[in-house]
């Protein structure tokens, strides 16, 4: 028999655990983890022209880490664990548009891209390797799928303590959610530490403004759902252990 008090914990920290889950679903999904802005792009200093080249090569070149993030510096980029993203010209008719609409256009990284390594003077492939930003870079796109992991295989041991009408395998799964909530959050200061990294080992044209994007404050608020998830599991699952074994000892005094 278990508690209400208990059974009312299991639901909450699942409910937390859901909503960590689809939280860190959509900021992997996602581009706005770090976004720039550039007044030359707001207010029209740029050409249209020039805005299409820039856009185009973005699209279709195959850049390497300066490259693109010069591109993302000068078009309103913005900057994902798996997309990049520039504000472009849209397709336009044959004559020129005084005002042309814009639109982002979004590039995403591949696999190969993402075990890259990156270089002390980024873009010279002859300079050392950055060993501290390589790592950083694949970890933090390799640390939220660890935690989305250890999510689903705690959703998988808590079925099964439902089934077997048990409490004590969700320690095991408060558990899971704690060191989910811990790669959750290394992953976010991972993210942190690289970019800062980045603009101090690249040059930022003057006037660009930059900021921190709305996945990347779902990733943050998906780490302490989950430790929270992980507390209240892990307490019911104690809780409830201790409970039995007090009226099991009283049951056979």
């Amino acid at each position: 028999m278990v508690d209400n008090r208990y059974a009312t914990a299991v639901v909450i920290g699942s409910v937390l655990s859901l909503l960590a889950a689809v939280y860190l679903s959509v900021a992997v999904g996602t581009q706005h983890w770090f976004q720039y802005r550039s007044p030359a792009v707001g207010n029209g200093v740029t050409n249209s022209s020039e805005l299409r080249n820039l856009s185009e090569e973005f699209l279709t070149g195959d850049l390497d880490e300066k490259m693109y993030s010069d591109l993302l510096f000068r078009l309103n980029g913005t900057l994902g664990l798996w997309w990049r993203c520039i504000l472009a010209p849209a397709n336009s008719h044959w004559y020129k548009e005084p005002e042309p609409t814009m639109v982002t256009q979004c590039v995403s990284f591949t696999l190969h891209q993402q075990f890259e390594p990156k270089y002390k003077e980024v873009g010279n492939h002859n300079s050392a390797e950055d060993l501290l930003r390589t790592y950083l870079w694949r970890c933090q796109f390799l640390l939220p799928l660890v935690s989305l992991s250890l999510v689903t295989l705690g959703a998988l041991v808590g079925i099964f303590s439902c089934l077997c009408h048990s409490l004590a395998p969700m320690f095991v799964v408060g558990l899971l959610h704690l060191l989910a909530g811990v790669c959750s959050l290394a992953a976010v200061a991972c993210f942190l530490a690289g970019t800062r990294l980045l603009h101090r080992a690249t040059i930022l044209p003057e006037g660009i403004e930059h900021s921190l994007g709305w996945s990347l404050y779902l990733a943050l608020v998906s780490s302490p759902l989950q430790l929270m998830s992980a507390a209240l599991l892990m307490w019911a699952s104690g809780s409830h252990r201790r409970s039995y074994r007090r009226m099991t000892v009283y049951r056979v005094a």
